[in-house]
């Protein structure tokens, strides 16, 4: 068993070791883009381990807020070392401009991924809510309710990008 413990790459594996595995959700944006770290395996209990939201000012050039971005994410991972990440997929937004902002963010956490090497996953909203709520539908409070409940936390994280970012981090390990 301690062999299976060195390799957290995968949940399931063919010699049929189960380890918990380190997800950092990211929930992309230009002004405020969530970020949370989880442990855990399907169907066990979640071990919370860090949230939190990386800013950029939106009086700043694109160009700077988006290195801003890339450069907190970049220490977030180095810092935290997940096994895999997890993004929220822009899937469609009325406002054209947010929807590039978040699209650029998530392009970001992408690019780093790659270049370290650690598998990525795209999840939409509803599949997100779902996995969290059990309702594709449910609203924010809802969502950051269930993540305080499933991550026995006192309090649900704020800002909502917070919470979206560790209930990404959730739909993936489940």
């Amino acid at each position: 068993r301690s062999e299976c413990r060195r390799q957290l790459r995968h949940f399931r594996r063919s010699d049929g070791c189960s380890v918990a595995m380190k997800v950092l959700g990211i929930d992309p944006g230009l002004t405020r883009c969530g970020v949370g770290v989880l442990t855990g395996e399907p169907g066990k209990t979640l071990a919370f381990v860090a949230v939190g939201v990386i800013s950029s000012a939106p009086t700043l050039p694109l160009a700077e807020r988006l290195l801003t971005i890339n450069e907190g994410l970049s220490e977030w991972i180095d810092r935290h070392q997940p096994d895999e990440i997890s993004v929220e997929r822009v899937f469609s937004q009325a406002n054209r401009r947010s929807a590039m902002e978040t699209a650029q963010a998530a392009g970001l956490a992408l690019t780093l991924a790659a270049a370290r090497n650690i598998p990525v996953s795209l999840h939409t909203p509803s599949e997100v809510k779902a996995a969290v709520t059990g309702s594709g539908r449910a609203d924010k409070a809802q969502v950051g309710e269930m993540v305080r409940r499933l991550l026995r936390l006192k309090e649900v994280p704020a800002p909502a990008d917070a919470a979206d970012a560790l209930a990404l981090a959730i739909c993936h390990i489940y």
